[in-house]
């Protein structure tokens, strides 16, 4: 059916449809009647909406009369169904809110990462720049076609590049629109099968009448179906499907009760949506940021997430699907975030607070796809931090907000685009009496009054004053006066709220009152012996009236009525969230988490347990395949767990604390193995390592000691006994790993530092306090080493991978130490942290193995072996606050990640075909490094590569040689370094070293002979494994000034020729004065041009007066760069170094 029959057909039916459509939201949602019908606006206001609704200027005056009409029909009759109408304008206006696949594009951009360099278009990740312009231009469009439980969740016979298809065609689809000219009213250009394949797909019932009209599932649904959503084969290598822990400093929401108890709370940069009788989560995914407020609607259908950090965004959901309905990227423009969000009673306008220094307070129309707030106001100072939002329930144009000193009051006037706010300051003075600061402010249920709670357990009281309607000047808006000071209660008020008839407090002693209208109380909830209350949370459904088996408490008023309330969903400061049934006061705790950082994670190794450690003291065991908590234990005061590890045999749960306290814990019960606990070090202990037969246990702590822990045998029990410590480091330690002596099966044990020093300890000469050192080598010559792992027995050569700041993975010998191999490591931002082998099932994978890394603030995938090859890595974010550490299971299906500061850790199911996917689609042989180079294999950088290559081939055999030439696919290798600094890459002679002797020793274990040569496609892998990431950047250099030289009179910083010159001689790979003499004849063009100068063609007047003529006297990092070296450096490089 083409585009015009379409919009035909939708015009004649438009208004049957509209009707069947009101019908059918009004029977879902009554409750939105009864809000609606105290809200009922004016005949113009009707109209502004309908008309923001269809969009169409052109039909505006039809729209107008059959409005006018409708309502001079609704008054005749005495109906009103304003509620239905409006409420039916939301789901219309939503409809067309709807994005393609959901949260799946949004993600695409926010979490799939692409290593910097790579230009190839296979790859499965997409760069931000592109999704999101992709993203903005189908947003309004283009209906929702599939969405799944998983957060990158698609049709289980999708391929992996089915995405990219759907994604093409579509943006050429609009292209073609906006070509042609025509601009689709709402509604034209959908999918017909849209919501129904989508059913159909995930094996969940639908209604026919969604199924023939072609609908979207957000404007179907009329029921909670989240949960009801089969199970998906993921279409990314690493799936979201647990998370552990919640983000206590925000509220719980009591989303569903019933048949489904639902609640709502966020997990780092993800919102939950956890089934408490079904045990499951749903994730809501998309913010490239930690969460840092959240709302929802009176009825719960709508979920309004904002974060805190670049690029961050506004998210409004449908929590009956999970669909991100609409998005709102450029918020706060500055990169701030969003402080405080607040969602309207009839949940058409949504209001946030910026976090900015200067604060912004934002109206948003989200229901009309706007962009841009409708209305905006810049906040003082001197009002202090706004950090609490909320909306009149019973008026949507009035706020209120309030920071720890201050309380605002708003009013806005939609037809002039004014916000009006009235923030009188409040002091000691005003009530002669302390008030306290403000926690939280609400509306008086049924007076023109605000109410703000402080920590001092009073009651602000504030009128709202309206002026007389005839005035038009700024002196005639609303404003509000304090009137009076209610000291409530002792307790200090931390949450402040309203139910139905009654005023709601929860203090920081854990109790829960009730007061009227009037503040009375009521009744009160104390003996429940609770922690700090953050939040309550009361059941969107009324509290059934009293039978013959109720069993609700009496209230304390003289008359003695019994109290009934909504149930209510209670979070403390201490992490629990418990469910309070008000009918006979049952008070259920649903679940405890961890209040603190959460740094320290470890599987057992053959069962599916994952152990969970907090700064707070408290470790947790979990079974991760049942998704159960099985038990904990909670130590004193200042026992932070800083590190966890499970012995090779799983009998036992070593534990570093953050005040240096080692314990070894039996892992089913988490007692204590040995009778005390170690207490040899003063600092955090961050590693811990068992050997492979768990005789001896190692640990490292932030003061750069390795401690040994050794089992014997006492009085005929084994026992554990401290061995010996050395402060072997003089920087953090990164790696504390054990190892196996293959010719006598006894544990080695090795230590690698910041300090670039990797240690092997002779364990077998240490005795009581004394720790035998094997052997010490240098890792890296500028980078800093980052981690280290035994690589699997891949080839017939052992090798230990380590990574560094450089983003380069380097293969050295496990015997001799010898740096074997460099290659390029996973990009994504920042380099990799640490690093893990995933374990096989079964023998058959052992030739095939895979990394699991973490960096900063994602979790990633590397196939093996390592070769450069940028799509044989994928990486996902998992705490953009920072990941503090990294697990696996046994059987390597899942990963685990914890965030640190954000107080979870998150499982990770992981996919590795959709990985090997990816490799394929990314091209074989050399194809994937061509895309590595700048323009690919048609650009000058390659083209320049190759011509260097060829010319040293003349080189080799003489430039005016007039004999014949001998033509060859391969150069000498002492004509690699002269080639590498040809194309701009200068490496020091020690990487010079490990290049030659990664390609000499090549194949020596397999044919036992070296390579004298290499071809070009072997050069161009060298090249582009060893070279640096980034390409030069003024980081380093300047870095290097920085310790070098001096301030100069500008404030820059510059070493003296004099020091420079005697830098070059003494210090690192320094050169002989003639090498400096014939380096600076070059650079200054007083040489020959070949590859080597010669001295005879130095310059004649001495080494002294030619350096004094040529260098100036004072050189900083840009004369050096450009005026010395002749390299030209972009401005970004110089900005961030990459």
């Amino acid at each position: 059916m083409s585009d015009t029959e379409e919009t035909s057909i939708e015009e004649t039916g438009e208004d049957e449809e509209a009707e069947m459509e009101e019908e059918e939201f009004e029977d879902y949602n009554p409750d939105y009647k009864e809000v609606k019908n105290m809200q009922q606006g004016s005949e113009e206001d009707a109209l502004e909406q309908r008309d923001a609704w269809e969009g169409d200027e052109i039909v505006m005056e039809e729209t107008a009369t059959k409005a006018g009409a409708a309502q001079e029909e609704e008054k005749a009759s005495g109906v009103q169904e304003v509620t239905a109408a409006e409420d039916q304008e939301v789901v219309k206006s939503i409809d067309s809110l709807e994005r393609l696949t959901g949260s799946q594009l949004s993600m695409a951009e926010t979490f799939l990462e692409t290593p910097r360099g790579s230009e190839s278009t296979h790859s499965l990740q997409s760069e931000d720049s592109g999704t999101r312009t992709l993203i903005s231009q189908i947003e309004l469009d283009v209906d929702q076609i599939s969405s799944d439980e998983e957060p990158f969740s698609s049709p289980e016979t999708q391929p992996s590049s089915e995405l990219e298809e759907k994604i093409y065609q579509m943006l050429q689809d609009k292209l073609g629109q906006e070509r042609g000219g025509l601009g689709p009213e709402k509604g034209e250009g959908r999918p017909k099968k849209g919501a129904s394949h989508f059913l159909e797909e995930n094996g969940i019932e639908f209604q026919a009448k969604a199924e023939v009209s072609g609908e979207s599932l957000v404007s179907t649904t009329t029921e909670d179906i989240l949960f009801q959503k089969k199970e998906s084969s993921g279409v990314y290598p690493l799936t979201m499907t647990w998370s552990y822990g919640w983000n206590s400093s925000l509220p719980v929401y009591y989303i569903r009760e019933g048949s489904q108890r639902v609640l709502l709370y966020v997990c780092a940069h993800t919102a939950v949506l956890y089934n408490v009788f079904q045990n499951n989560q749903y994730h809501l995914q998309g913010h490239p940021n930690v969460i840092s407020c959240l709302c929802v609607s009176e009825d719960r259908r709508w979920i309004a997430t904002a974060d805190k950090g670049p690029d961050c965004l506004i998210i409004i959901w449908d929590s009956f699907t999970g669909i991100p309905v609409h998005t709102i990227f450029d918020s706060c423009p500055e990169g701030s975030g969003i402080r405080a969000i607040a969602m309207t009673h009839d949940a058409k306008y949504l209001a946030t607070i910026s976090d900015a220094e200067v604060q912004k307070v934002c109206i948003w129309k989200w229901t009309l796809a706007a962009e841009t707030p409708a209305c905006s106001l810049q906040l003082p100072k001197e009002y202090g931090f706004q950090n609490y939002l909320i909306f009149n329930p019973t008026n949507n144009k009035e706020l209120v907000s309030n920071s720890k000193t201050q309380a605002i009051y708003y009013v806005w006037y939609e037809e002039r685009d004014i916000l009006a706010h009235s923030a009188p300051l409040l002091t000691e003075k005003t009530f002669n009496k302390l008030v306290g600061k403000f926690s939280q402010s609400v509306f008086h249920l049924n007076l023109t009054q605000i109410l703000s709670a402080t920590r001092e357990g009073k009651l602000v009281v504030w009128d709202i004053h309206h002026a007389p309607s005839s005035s038009s000047s700024f002196s005639g808006f609303p404003y509000i006066k304090p009137c009076k000071l209610v000291h409530l209660q002792k307790e200090g008020i931390s949450v402040l709220t309203t139910v139905d008839r009654y005023i709601v407090t929860g203090d920081i002693k854990g109790n829960i009152k009730f007061y009227d209208h009037t503040l009375s109380i009521v009744n009160w909830y104390s003996h429940f012996k609770l922690s700090i209350i953050r939040s309550l949370s009361f059941s969107k459904t009324p509290a059934p009236p009293p039978t013959e088996k109720s069993n609700y408490p009496p209230g304390c008023t003289l008359k003695g009525d019994l109290f009934i309330v909504r149930n209510l969903i209670i979070g403390t400061s201490d992490a629990t969230v418990y469910h309070l049934t008000t009918d006979g006061t049952k008070l259920e705790k649903l679940f405890v988490e961890p209040k603190d950082a959460i740094c320290a994670i470890s599987c057992h190794p053959y069962a599916p347990l994952i152990a969970i450690g907090s700064i707070c003291g408290m470790i947790k065991v979990w079974d991760y395949a049942k998704k159960k908590y099985l038990f904990s234990r909670v130590f004193g005061k200042g026992l932070g767990v800083q590190s966890l590890t499970y012995n090779p045999e799983g009998a036992l749960l070593g534990a570093g604390f953050t005040e240096g306290t080692v314990y070894i814990l039996d892992a089913m019960s988490l007692e204590n193995e040995s009778p005390e606990p170690f207490k040899y070090s003063r600092t955090s202990v961050t590693h811990i390592s068992f050997s492979h037969d768990s005789q001896y246990m190692a640990t490292a702590d932030v003061s750069f000691t390795v401690a040994v822990y050794m089992r014997v045998v006492k009085n005929g029990q084994r026992v554990w006994e401290y061995l010996a410590r050395l402060r072997s480091h003089h920087k953090s330690i990164r790696s504390l790993l054990f190892g196996v002596h293959l010719d006598t099966n006894e544990p080695r044990l090795l230590s690698l530092g910041r300090d670039r020093l990797l240690i092997e300890y002779n364990l077998l000469k240490s005795y009581k306090d004394h720790l035998e050192v094997l052997d010490i080598h240098h890792t890296d010559q500028d980078s800093h080493p980052t981690c280290m792992v035994w690589y699997p027995p891949l080839t017939k050569e052992l090798f230990l991978l380590i990574c560094n700041t450089g983003y380069k993975v380097k293969l050295f010998n496990s015997t001799t130490k010898m740096c074997r191999k460099t290659l390029l490591g996973p990009i994504y931002g920042s380099p990799v942290e640490q690093t893990q082998v995933l374990p096989v099932k079964s023998t058959v994978e052992l030739q095939k193995r895979f990394l699991v890394f973490i960096n900063r603030d994602k979790v990633g995938l590397q196939i093996l072996p390592v070769d450069g090859n940028p799509h044989k890595t994928c990486a996902i974010v998992c705490h953009p606050n920072g990941v503090a550490g990294m697990a696996l299971s046994y059987d390597g299906c899942y990963a685990f990640t914890a965030g640190g500061q954000d107080r979870s850790v998150v499982q990770w199911k992981i996919n590795l075909s959709v990985l090997e996917a990816a490799v394929s689609l990314g091209g074989e042989d050399l194809t994937p490094f061509y895309g590595l180079m700048s323009g690919g294999r048609e650009g000058k950088c390659y083209r320049e590569l190759e011509d260097y290559f060829y010319y040293s081939q003349l080189h080799s055999q003489g430039i005016d040689t007039m004999e014949t030439r001998k033509v060859s696919e391969h150069i000498c290798l002492s004509e690699l370094p002269f080639i590498m600094r040809a194309i701009g890459f200068y490496p020091s002679e020690e990487k010079i070293d490990d290049m030659l002797n990664e390609i000499k020793f090549s194949e020596y274990v397999d044919t036992g002979k070296l390579i004298d040569k290499i071809n070009l496609p072997d050069f161009l892998k060298v090249y582009l494994n060893h070279r640096p990431p980034f390409g030069n950047t003024m980081r380093s250099i300047h870095q290097s000034f920085d310790v070098l030289g001096y301030t100069n009179s500008k404030g820059e910083k510059a070493i003296r020729r004099e020091d420079f010159l005697k830098l070059l001689l003494t210090k690192g790979e320094h050169m002989t004065e003639e090498e400096m003499l014939d380096c600076f004849a070059t650079l200054c063009g007083l040489n020959s041009e070949d590859w080597k100068s010669e001295p005879a063609s130095s310059s004649v007047k001495g080494s002294k007066i030619c350096l004094e003529e040529e260098l100036p006297e004072e050189i900083t990092a840009e004369i050096f760069t450009t005026e010395i070296l002749g390299l030209t450096i972009s401005e970004d490089s110089k900005q961030d170094g990459q």
